[in-house]
């Protein structure tokens, strides 16, 4: 029984896979007709619609066949599309992402570059990202903005000293640090909630960038996340003092500051203090304005807030309706939520899926299932859901056990193009595990995994529990190995942090912020002949335990200067040791191996 069940998953995934090719087959094959013989007549949207569905109904290790065998091909065009489509899978963009580089007459543009990039990052993939990075540098595509993606997603990680280096780094890549890359450390930090380093970094380096009034409102917006309002005023006065006038970003960021303080009446007196000839409030200040009001059930004043922005003569947008839908719908108010979507119908503003994810929140949190369902029927005939969208009603169904509905809106969502989540996935293998379906929970983990998506440990734990009550030990084998083979597909380069180590092939410990300098191939080149000068210089030297690592890079250094085109500098071995050693003890030891080495390392 055990080993038919693991064929049964498996045939099950595979009869799935070959039953939704098929049907595509006909489509794809029309559209690269078209594209190939039009030449520029290209319905970008539904090519990047139909590529999607061959990628989400094929596993990873055939996705390259599967995509050939469509006939599709891309354009620029398409392939950000596609990309941005699917930025929460990382690892299946990736294998997209060189399927493309492949294509005949296809070049990556810089974006697409920037968007693999930022979704590499987003799943911890370092080594892939700085292998992008050093793609775009042999193409002379990098810029100012790829180090500030970098530096952006290592600190939202939490990697400050990554980010850090990563600016540091930049001269190295040709592209010396200027104040939009200073600025883009000082928002990377600020964003991440490090504004005590993004303020330090400032006081450290304004000699060296002349801070203008984006820098003072990122460090305005830092204080104010912290939340530390009195820093904040000072920074304020900080700026004007320095000859900066406030713009209508720093105006923005002042009033979101004190909205979220709970000084309302003060951030009114700011808008309403404003010379519109000089400096206009604009639409996202009355949003926040309005959202406040409405947190703070101060729902006449969120009202009158909105009236007050259309008799100014400015025109309400999606996001200060969705303030207004968020102030009603914490008050209660569904009849006037409704006529604010009446309202924007009217003046020709379409709802988003934010607007959408308001009302059914708060609707399936009172209660209101049906009428929340309906809702969701309407509202897709209008916005195009996202994925959290489609996750609350998945989640909303399973609870009510109602598992058919919930696996009708899961479909509708894949058919639409929309990549589940992680949390999409989760709600509905959970919700499966409750009513003790395994077959169906196994294979929707199977697909997760193989879309490079890790299961969260209660996810994995549910259907580890289920399978153990079924005595299906091989299938929870079959689904163990799966696991891990993410985990090692993943573990060579993911959280590589200052505090992580590799154990190099000598036995001695190895900083991984070598991989981001160098390129893999030149990494492994460098290993062995750093053994080979290590190896040599102890067989006719005794050094004291200490000291290896001091031997260790030395070598390193010096293996760099044989190998390397663009010699990492002294400072940078300083960095990646933590500043173990000096700069002068560093060429110290670089010396001393080689006068002690001395005929040992001619080549």
């Amino acid at each position: 029984m055990g080993s038919a069940s693991v064929v049964w998953v498996r045939f099950n995934m595979t009869i799935r896979i070959l039953n939704r090719q098929s049907r595509l087959c006909s489509k794809t094959i029309m559209s690269a007709k078209l594209y190939s013989s039009g030449g520029q007549a290209i319905d970008v949207a539904e090519v990047a619609n139909n590529i999607s569905k061959v990628m989400m109904s094929s596993p990873q290790s055939v996705l390259d066949a599967a995509l050939d065998q469509s006939g599709l091909r891309v354009s620029p065009e398409v392939a950000e599309d596609v990309l941005n489509r699917f930025r929460n899978a990382g690892l299946l963009a990736y294998r997209f992402f060189q399927w493309s580089e492949k294509q005949r007459h296809y070049e990556h543009s810089v974006r697409a570059y920037h968007m693999m990039i930022e979704s590499t990052a987003k799943i911890r993939q370092y080594k892939l990202m700085w292998d992008l990075i050093n793609s775009m540098r042999k193409k002379k595509m990098l810029n100012i903005e790829t180090f500030c993606i970098v530096m952006r997603k290592y600190a939202r990680a939490q990697k400050v000293d990554e980010a850090i280096y990563a600016f540091n780094v930049m001269e190295k890549y040709d592209l010396p640090p200027n104040l939009m890359a200073f600025n883009g450390l000082l928002s990377a930090l600020c964003k991440s909630k490090n504004v005590r380093k993004a303020q330090e970094i400032f006081e450290k380096m304004r000699d060296r960038f002349t801070p203008d009034s984006k820098t003072y409102s990122i460090l305005l917006e830092g204080w104010g996340k912290e939340p530390n309002l009195p820093k904040a005023r000072e920074v304020f006065r900080e700026m004007v003092d320095a000859g900066c006038d406030p713009d209508i970003v720093t105006y923005s960021i002042m009033v979101d500051i004190l909205c979220k303080a709970g000084r309302v009446d003060e951030a009114l007196g700011i808008v309403r203090s404003m010379d519109p000839s000089i400096c206009k409030p604009t639409t996202f200040i009355y949003s926040v304005l309005v959202h406040t009001c409405g947190t703070e059930n101060r729902l006449e004043e969120a009202v009158d807030t909105f009236l007050e922005m259309e008799r100014s003569g400015i025109e309400a947008d999606v996001a200060v309706f969705n303030s207004l839908i968020s102030a009603f719908c914490k008050a209660d108010r569904m009849k006037n939520v409704y006529r604010v979507l009446k309202e924007m119908k009217t003046k020709g503003v379409t709802p988003n899926s934010k607007s959408c994810n308001i009302i059914l929140r708060h609707l399936i949190d009172r209660g209101e299932r049906d009428e929340a369902f309906d809702v969701f029927r309407k509202m897709i005939k209008v916005c195009e859901p996202d994925a959290d969208t489609y996750t609350m009603m998945i989640k909303m169904f399973c609870e009510k056990k109602e598992m058919e509905t919930a696996d009708k809106v899961w479909k509708y969502m894949r058919k639409q193009g929309v990549f589940p989540s992680m949390h999409t996935f989760a709600v509905l293998i959970n919700g499966l595990c409750e009513e003790r379906n395994s077959q169906k929970a196994c294979v929707l983990l199977e697909e997760m995994i193989e879309m490079g998506i890790r299961p969260s440990g209660v996810t994995f734990g549910r259907i580890r529990q289920l399978l153990l009550k079924e005595s299906r030990e091989d299938v929870l084998k079959f689904l163990n190995e799966k696991m891990n083979h993410l985990a090692e597909s993943k573990s060579s380069y993911t959280d590589l942090g200052k505090d992580d180590t590799i154990m190099n092939i000598d036995g001695n410990l190895m900083d991984p912020q070598l991989c981001g300098v160098f390129s893999y191939d030149y990494l492994r080149a460098l290993a062995c002949i750093r053994v080979n000068y290590v190896d040599r210089y102890l067989s006719g030297n005794v050094i004291t335990k200490q000291d290896l690592q001091l031997l260790g890079v030395s070598c390193m250094m010096i293996a760099a200067k044989y190998e390397e085109v663009c010699v990492p500098q002294v400072e940078d071995f300083c960095y990646i040791t933590d500043n173990t050693y000096l700069r002068n003890e560093w060429w110290l030891g670089a010396s001393f191996v080689l006068l002690k080495g001395n005929r040992r390392y001619h080549h």
